[in-house]
């Protein structure tokens, strides 16, 4: 079992690599048959769909990502946070809560429960 603050850490790590858009530290980040599911949404699953899907965020602008909550346990962190983003050139605000799971490391599995209507709106 992980510590939990070496992972509560790694997480902060992480959200701030997708503030910065830096897709080579967030590709980092996973283990190669991790998940990401963003449960309104189909699961990607394993690193090439992973590197796939976050090669687009390259070509959008840095947000914010303000983490609200967070708590570790083990391999588990889960936290509540507001996603300040631009999709197709409008702001979009996303209040999101999301749990990791970590494995050696690296992320296994990260879901994430959302209302997609904002970021619907932003196209129209």
């Amino acid at each position: 079992m992980g510590d939990p603050d070496t992972n509560d850490r790694f997480v902060r790590r992480f959200l701030d690599a997708w503030e910065r858009r830096d897709v080579d530290a967030i590709l980092d980040s996973f283990s190669d048959d991790a998940v990401y599911h963003a449960m309104p949404l189909p699961p990607i699953v394993g690193k090439a769909a992973l590197t796939e899907w976050i090669e687009h965020f390259r070509d959008v602008p840095p947000g914010r990502l303000v983490v609200h909550h967070q708590a570790a346990a083990g391999d588990v962190v889960i936290n509540e946070r507001t996603d300040y983003i631009t999709l197709n050139g409008r702001a979009v605000t996303l209040p999101i809560c999301a749990a990791f799971e970590l494995h050696d490391g690296r992320i296994m599995s990260w879901r994430e429960y959302f209302d997609t209507a904002p970021a619907k709106a932003a196209y129209g």
